[in-house]
């Protein structure tokens, strides 16, 4: 009997470290773990500042879809997703908008050792993430016209199921 008790503690940190961490909270409370986008949710236009500078309007008019790939600098889940995350941005349709959301402060120097092959934005704030229920990172979330959540998929994503996220 104690042999099941340690394997269901193990099986319980593998999902913990593959669904990535919570976001900090101010409140002191914790989100519920499993808050986040659904789809058929309507997650609205924004507008957030850009890493390298100015401000980027992400809107889902008629006809559009765009990814939006939620992490932290400090994530080593996050870390492990970007590369894939470069791959599916190189090969996706033209037509797809692509845009990271940095939810931290990156330490100086990420971006030069940690190459990003799409736009990166900030998060607007942290009442942004609260409203469009980003709790765990990381997240990537499709999103179609008007603004409609069409897929999401939390924590580490394997390239055939990204590449079902990232298709035309």
């Amino acid at each position: 009997m104690g042999n099941v008790g340690v394997i269901l503690i193990v099986g319980v940190s593998m999902l913990a470290l593959q669904a990535g961490p919570a976001l900090p909270s101010t409140t002191g409370t914790q989100p519920a773990a499993e808050q986040s986008p659904a789809p058929g949710d309507v997650f609205p236009a924004f507008d957030a500042q850009a890493v390298n500078g100015g401000v980027q309007h992400v809107d889902f008019p008629k006809g559009s879809r765009t990814v939006l790939l939620f992490f932290l600098s400090s994530c080593s889940v996050c870390h492990k997703m970007i590369p894939e995350w470069n791959r599916a941005y190189q090969r996706r349709p033209p037509t797809l908008k692509v845009f990271g959301v940095l939810l931290d402060q990156e330490p100086p120097g990420f971006f030069a050792v940690t190459p990003l092959a799409f736009p990166v934005l900030r998060a607007p704030s942290r009442e942004f993430l609260q409203a469009r229920k980003i709790s765990r990172v990381p997240v990537t979330l499709r999103v179609g016209q008007g603004g409609k959540v069409e897929d999401v998929a939390v924590g580490i994503v394997d390239p055939i199921r990204l590449g079902e996220i990232f298709r035309p």
